[in-house]
C-alpha cells in the first residue's frame, strides 16, 4: 500500500483531451486550472528547439502544421503498416523505426510515440503539483478496453519516460464504471459505451456491493470522433476540388485547417441542426457551404452501426439479455451526437445515464483506482478481463491458445507442448494475440527463445509454457522443458514496441536533457514577467511620467530599450539582469507614485490619527 501521504494521480491519456484527477476522503477531485477548465488538449508543439503542450500548441497548429503533433494516441504500440490509413490526414511526418515501430518526425528529430505522451503526461503532473502543491511520482493510467498487449507496454513505457511510477492501467470504460458507482449499494448490471476522440469500447459490468466484475469487453481502436471528422474533411474536399478543379491540392497547413473546421462543425451539430463552414482558399476563391445535421448523421452512421455491432457482441459475450441491462453510461464527448444517443438509446432499450461529464468520467475513475491503491478508498475492488485471446504458435501455423478473452485479471494458465523434429535443442516460442486460429490472422506479441533442451526424439521433449497476465493486462511468458529442466522467461516485448535498452536509454536523456528544458522553460517564464514589467513601467509612465528628472528618465528608457532586447534573446540569465536593472530604474517613478498615494491620504488627517 502507498503512503496515506502520497498522491497517486489518475490520468485520462485522450487521443484528443487529457485530465488528472486524484481521490480524497471525500471523493475523486479533477484537476483544474485557474479557470475552471480540466482538459488539456493532446497537442504537442516542437519548433525550434522548444516544446509546447495543449491549448497554446493547439493555437498554433494551422501555422505550423508540421511541427504539431496531435492523435499520437493512434499510434502507440503500433507499426508503420498499422496506421497507413492515418498518414492521408496527418500533416507531420510518420517514418519506421526500429523493430517496426513508429516514429513522428519533427524538427529534425524523431520521436516514438511513448515520448510524445509522456510530454501530455508530464503536463497533466505539473498541473496537477502546481494545483495540489506537492511533487506527484505516481500514477494510475487509463487505456481503451481493446488496447492489446503492445499498446498498454507502450502506455506503461511512455509514463515511465514522464518519471511517473505507473502503479496500474485500467481499462477506461472499467473506470467509467468506478465513477459512476461510487455510491451505488444495490447489485446492477450497467453497460458502458465509450466512444472517444480515437477509440472506441464498450464493457459490460455486473456492481454488487462494491465489487466491479467486468463480464465482457468490445471494441475498435481505430474507430473514434476523428473520423466523424474525417467524414466531414472528405465532404468539404471533394466539393472543393469539384468546384475549383480537382487539380487542387491541399497542404499541410490547409488540411489542419480543415480538421479544425470538421471538429468545430460536428460539436456545433451536435446542439443545432445546421452550421456554416467558409474556406477562404486565396485568389478570390471562397468556398461556402451549410452543412445539415442531416447530412452529417448520413455519412457518420456507418460508424455508430459498428458501435453497435460490438455492443451486441459485448452482451452475448456476458452471456446477460439486453433487457438485464439495468444502465447504460455513457464515455467520451462523442456520445453528446444526437445520432448516438438515439442508437444507443434503440438497441439497449432505454436511456443512456448522462449525469457524470462524459469527458471527465474516466479521470474520476482512474482517481478512484487509485485511491483504492493508496488504501484511501476500501470499499470497493476492481475485476477486470483481457480483452483479446492470448497463445503461442504450433506447427502448421496454428494457434495453440492458453488464455481466452474476456478472461479475469489477473490470470495464469499454462499447458505442455512438445518437438517435431529429432534431437531438437531449441525451441523458438512466438506468442501471439487475437480470436482467429490462423498465426497469419493474429498480432504477434514479440518471440523468444528456450535454449539447451537435451536432444530426444520428436514428441519426447515436455515443454510447459505459462502465461501470466498481470493486473494491468500484461503479459509475462515461461517455458521450460520439464525432463530436464532448463528455462526461459520474459516480459514479452511486442514486435511493434520498445526493448528495455530503449526505454533506459530515453529516460536517460531526459536527464541528459534535464537541464537544458529546465532553462527553456525558465526563459518562457522570464518572457512572460517581462511582459508584465514593461506593461507595468508603461501605465505609471501615463500616470507619473512628469515627476522623474531628465537624467532618471533617460537611464529608464535606456533599461527598458534594453529589457526588450533581452527579451528577444535566448539568454535567461541577461534575461533576469535586464529585469532586475529596469526595476531598479523604476524606482524613482514607483517611489513617486507611492508618495502621491501617501499625500492624498495623509491630507486633512491628525499625525495622533496614523
Amino acid at each position: 500500500m502507498a503512503d496515506e501521504n502520497d498522491i497517486i494521480l489518475g490520468i485520462d491519456l485522450g487521443t484528443t483531451n487529457s485530465l488528472g484527477a486524484y481521490f480524497t476522503a471525500g471523493g475523486p477531485k479533477l484537476i483544474r486550472d485557474e479557470t475552471g477548465n480540466g482538459m488539456v488538449p493532446s497537442v504537442i508543439a516542437l519548433a525550434e528547439g522548444k516544446v509546447s503542450v495543449g491549448s497554446e500548441a493547439k493555437r498554433q497548429a494551422v501555422l505550423n502544421p508540421l511541427t504539431t503533433v496531435y492523435s499520437v494516441k493512434r499510434l502507440m504500440g503500433r507499426g508503420l503498416a498499422d496506421v497507413q490509413q492515418e498518414l492521408r490526414f496527418l500533416p507531420y511526418h510518420i517514418v519506421e523505426g526500429n523493430h517496426e515501430t513508429v516514429r513522428v518526425e519533427v524538427d529534425g528529430r524523431l520521436l516514438t510515440p511513448q515520448e510524445l505522451s509522456a510530454i501530455i503526461l508530464n503536463e497533466v503532473r505539473g498541473r496537477a503539483e502546481q494545483a495540489l502543491g506537492r511533487k506527484i511520482t505516481q500514477a494510475v493510467i487509463t487505456v481503451p478496453a481493446y488496447f492489446d498487449d503492445a499498446q498498454r507496454q507502450a502506455t506503461r513505457d511512455a509514463g515511465r519516460l514522464a518519471g511517473l511510477d505507473v502503479k496500474r492501467i485500467v481499462n477506461e470504460p472499467t473506470a467509467a464504471a468506478l465513477a459512476y458507482g461510487l455510491d451505488r449499494k444495490e447489485s446492477a448490471t450497467i453497460a458502458v459505451y465509450d466512444l472517444g476522440g480515437g477509440t472506441f469500447d464498450v464493457s459490460i459490468l455486473r456492481v454488487d456491493k462494491g465489487v466491479f466484475q467486468v463480464l465482457s469487453t468490445h471494441g475498435d481502436t481505430h474507430l473514434g470522433g476523428d473520423d466523424l471528422d474525417r467524414e466531414l474533411i472528405d465532404l468539404i474536399t471533394t466539393e472543393i476540388q469539384s468546384q475549383f478543379g480537382s487539380h487542387l491540392s491541399f497542404g499541410p497547413s490547409t488540411r489542419q485547417a480543415l480538421r479544425d473546421f470538421a471538429e468545430m462543425t460536428k460539436i456545433r451539430l451536435s446542439a443545432e441542426l445546421s452550421a456554416t463552414v467558409e474556406v477562404d482558399l486565396g485568389e478570390g476563391r471562397v468556398y461556402r457551404r451549410t452543412i445539415t445535421r442531416e447530412e452529417f448523421e448520413r455519412r457518420a452512421k456507418p460508424w455508430i452501426d459498428r458501435t453497435i455491432d460490438a455492443c451486441r457482441q459485448a452482451v452475448t459475450a456476458a452471456g446477460v439479455s439486453v433487457e438485464e441491462i439495468e444502465q447504460v453510461v455513457m464515455v467520451g464527448g462523442c456520445t453528446r451526437i444526437p445520432l448516438v444517443r438515439r442508437a444507443v438509446e434503440e438497441f439497449f432499450q432505454r436511456e443512456p445515464y448522462t449525469a457524470i461529464n462524459p469527458d471527465e468520467v474516466v479521470a474520476l475513475g482512474a482517481a478512484v483506482q487509485a485511491g483504492i491503491l493508496a488504501g484511501v478508498q476500501r470499499q470497493m475492488l476492481l475485476l477486470d478481463v483481457i480483452p483479446l485471446s492470448l497463445g503461442i504458435e504450433t506447427l502448421g501455423g496454428a494457434v495453440g491458445k492458453l488464455i481466452m478473452r474476456n478472461s479475469t485479471v489477473p490470470c495464469r494458465a499454462s499447458e505442455v507442448f512438445t518437438t517435431s523434429i529429432d534431437g531438437q535443442t531449441s525451441v523458438d516460442i512466438h506468442v501471439l494475440q487475437g480470436e482467429r486460429e490462423l498465426v497469419i490472422d493474429c498480432r504477434s506479441l514479440g518471440r523468444f527463445r528456450l535454449t539447451g533442451v537435451p536432444p530426444m526424439p520428436a514428441g519426447l521433449p515436455r515443454i510447459r509454457v505459462t502465461f501470466q497476465v498481470d493486473a494491468n493486462g500484461i503479459l509475462h511468458v515461461s517455458a521450460v522443458e520439464e525432463r530436464s529442466g532448463r528455462a526461459a522467461a520474459v516480459q514479452i516485448t511486442p514486435s511493434h514496441g520498445l526493448t528495455g535498452e530503449e526505454v533506459d536509454r530515453m529516460v536517460k536523456e531526459s536527464w541528459k536533457y534535464a537541464i537544458t528544458d529546465m532553462t527553456a522553460h525558465r526563459l518562457i517564464d522570464l518572457r512572460n514577467e517581462t511582459q508584465r514589467i514593461l506593461a507595468a513601467i508603461e501605465k505609471s509612465l501615463a500616470r507619473a511620467g512628469s515627476v522623474l528628472l531628465p537624467a532618471q528618465k533617460q537611464a529608464l528608457d535606456a533599461a527598458v530599450a534594453a529589457l526588450r532586447a533581452a527579451a528577444a534573446g535566448e539568454d535567461a540569465d541577461a534575461l533576469w539582469n535586464a529585469m532586475s536593472a529596469a526595476n531598479d530604474a523604476a524606482m524613482p517613478l514607483t517611489q513617486a507614485q507611492m508618495d502621491a498615494v501617501l499625500e492624498q491620504t495623509a491630507r486633512g488627517r491628525k499625525v495622533d490619527e496614523f
